[in-house]
């Protein structure tokens, strides 16, 4: 088993989102066994932040980026899916759960108060919406799919914004899902539950945690963190012409990097592979053949 972890750069367009199915539909083509997690499309979540905020102010202006955010999803819906592949059922879906947003972020405006855990809620809106739009898309591309909402499996605390993760349960959650379920599993990132099915996030790379979580809870083989560069380089490429690949490293060495600024990776997050000694790969979703950096 593999677990593949794409970011919202990888998921920022439709066009970009085609690649990423080419992408897994040659890893289903060659046997492999994987799943894969999503991040928001690129700037949902910060629009939601947004939103939210307006809302709290007063300002009705949250209403029309809540209209942009659902058409982007609705134009995404159109782009990827044809009149045979679930287009009218995904498109109903998505208008059902937006509905439940446009209701919350207008108690938000009524009472004028965005609570933590309020907020919480309001962000699972945009990998809910990714991972489940992109799992329709790949079974219309023939791979058996099931979109899951990681709610159901990564079981945390009450500490909105940044949950403490139960690995205990999270990890038997785990297990007893993906035995139960062969598909393969589109995962939403970044998000989890708490007692009473409290949506909670997991902060900062909260979708490579996801990703991370779902590793050692299955014992994986492998990692893939999907991005837009070429692994892990010697410093940011668009400042440093020379900046080349680093081949491999170790977990210490990612995390000292990221104590200096690196950004590909949050080490933190992947301590559960870390522990489990499950190798990691960095790779570009724009440039699926370049080997990319793995970590070890």
């Amino acid at each position: 088993m593999k677990v593949l972890k794409f970011g919202g750069s990888s998921v920022g367009h439709p066009d970009r989102i085609r690649g990423i199915v080419d992408i897994l539909k040659r890893y289903y083509a060659a046997g492999d066994h994987f799943t894969v997690v999503f991040s928001a499309f690129g700037g949902v979540t910060d629009q939601l932040i947004e939103m939210s905020q307006l809302a709290a102010q007063g300002n009705d202006r949250y209403g029309q980026l809540f209209e942009e955010f659902s058409d982007r999803h609705q134009s995404a819906i159109t782009a990827l899916l044809d009149g045979t592949g679930g287009y009218t059922e995904t498109s109903q879906q998505l208008r059902r759960s937006h509905e439940v947003l446009k209701n919350l972020l207008y108690g938000i405006f009524l009472v004028r108060e965005a609570s933590p855990r309020t907020m919480d809620y309001v962000l699972s809106f945009g990998e809910r919406s990714s991972a489940y739009i992109i799992s329709q898309a790949l079974q219309q591309a023939g791979i058996p799919t099931e979109f899951l909402d990681a709610r159901r499996v990564v079981k945390t605390d009450k500490t909105f914004g940044n949950a403490k993760v139960n690995f205990e349960k999270t990890y038997q959650k785990i297990q007893e899902h993906f035995t139960q379920h062969p598909k393969v599993q589109v995962v939403t990132g970044f998000i989890a539950s708490a007692k009473g099915g409290l949506t909670t996030t997991l902060g900062r790379g909260g979708s490579d945690y996801t990703a991370s979580l779902l590793a050692a809870g299955l014992d994986a083989t492998a990692i893939e963190i999907w991005t837009d560069v070429n692994g892990v380089l010697t410093a940011d490429p668009r400042r440093v012409k020379k900046a080349f690949t680093i081949p491999t490293m170790t977990y210490a060495e990612a995390m000292e990097m990221s104590h200096f600024g690196a950004k590909v990776i949050y080490p933190p997050t992947l301590m559960p592979a870390l522990q489990r000694r499950i190798p990691l790969y960095i790779k570009n979703t724009f440039a699926p053949e370049f080997g990319g950096y793995q970590g070890q």
